[in-house]
């Protein structure tokens, strides 16, 4: 492959996640994920002080590509990130002070110490949340985004690197669906087993994954729990009113529930969403985009755009 690549003109792509040397060690060194401070004990190989993981991921590659007589060969981060919710260290102050570090080499086109000179090219991963991928990796897998699912940023940015970090701009003339939540009736059948159960259909079929531990609405006790879920599923489903519903568990509130940093959301309005309560809505206009999706696309895709020119 690297062969063929190399004959080609082709860069080899990589992926790097320093996250994810954390979520699958609880003793790596915090720091050491990071580019803003050096770990107690640095990684030293053949005199040379690695500070942190994605210089040592790096480097790694290229020394396996060394060997084989490729050792030249571009290199290209195809991936990197940080998420914000889904695990303990998936939090929005880890992926600032993440991308600080990160946007703060590139722009002073610092390499590694094998290819100190290099200008690396590097994709940040990703955009926005996405509420519908698989989390079999972890619970992390939603919650990538540089933006959330609704086109708000999370985080001041420095893209240019210098120094003057700026909170992108958010997409403009984003419709929601009306300000109502579904929640756990307080008039609730004392059945925990009939609550369970209706939990985890909900969950089954939208994203509960702020739930878990020490992520953004883990200190939710029981009856928030139920409530978080019951609407996860409801916004899921347009408002529908029969998505809120739950064996009569459940009942549909004007106030806002949420209890930062706990947020639960009130989805986009999609014009697909009325096929949900008619029968006489053609396939090709269930399918037709909507206005407010297409001005979220622009949106983000100018940011893309900005991003790529810095």
């Amino acid at each position: 492959m690297v062969r063929f690549l190399n004959h080609s003109g082709a860069p080899f792509s990589v992926n790097i996640y320093p996250f994810l040397s954390l979520y699958g060690n609880d003793n790596f060194p915090i720091d050491y994920a990071f580019f803003d401070g050096a770990p107690p004990n640095p990684v030293i190989d053949k005199g040379v002080n690695y500070t942190n993981v994605f210089d040592a991921n790096f480097d790694t590659l290229v020394s396996a590509l060394d060997k084989i007589g490729f050792g030249s060969l571009p290199v290209v981060i195809g991936e990197v990130g940080w998420p914000t919710d889904g695990d303990k260290h998936a939090t929005v102050p880890y992926a600032e002070r993440f991308y600080n570090g990160l946007l703060k080499r590139l722009a002073a086109r610092q390499g590694t110490p094998l290819r100190p000179h290099a200008s690396i090219e590097v994709y940040l991963f990703g955009l926005m949340d996405e509420d519908a991928k698989s989390v079999a990796p972890g619970n992390f897998e939603r919650h990538w985004g540089i933006f959330t699912f609704d086109g708000r940023p999370k985080f001041p940015l420095d893209l240019r690197g210098n120094g003057r970090p700026v909170m992108p701009a958010g997409a403009r003339g984003v419709q929601y669906l009306p300000r109502r939540w579904c929640v756990l009736s307080p008039n609730a059948s004392t059945n925990a087993t009939a609550v369970e159960e209706n939990v985890a259909y909900a969950c089954s079929r939208a994203d509960c994954t702020p739930l878990g531990y020490a992520c953004s609405c883990g200190a939710l006790d029981a009856a928030g729990n139920a409530s978080y879920a019951f609407n996860a599923y409801y916004q899921a489903q347009g408002q529908v009113p029969l998505a809120c519903d739950f064996q009569g568990l459940a009942l549909v509130t004007d106030k806002d529930v949420s209890r930062p940093p706990c947020n639960f959301t009130v989805q986009v309005v999609a014009e697909s969403r009325a096929t949900a309560v008619t029968t006489n809505t053609t396939a090709a206009e269930s399918m037709a985009p909507d206005a407010a999706a297409a001005r979220l696309t622009a949106a983000v895709m100018a940011f893309l755009l900005v991003l790529v020119s810095a």
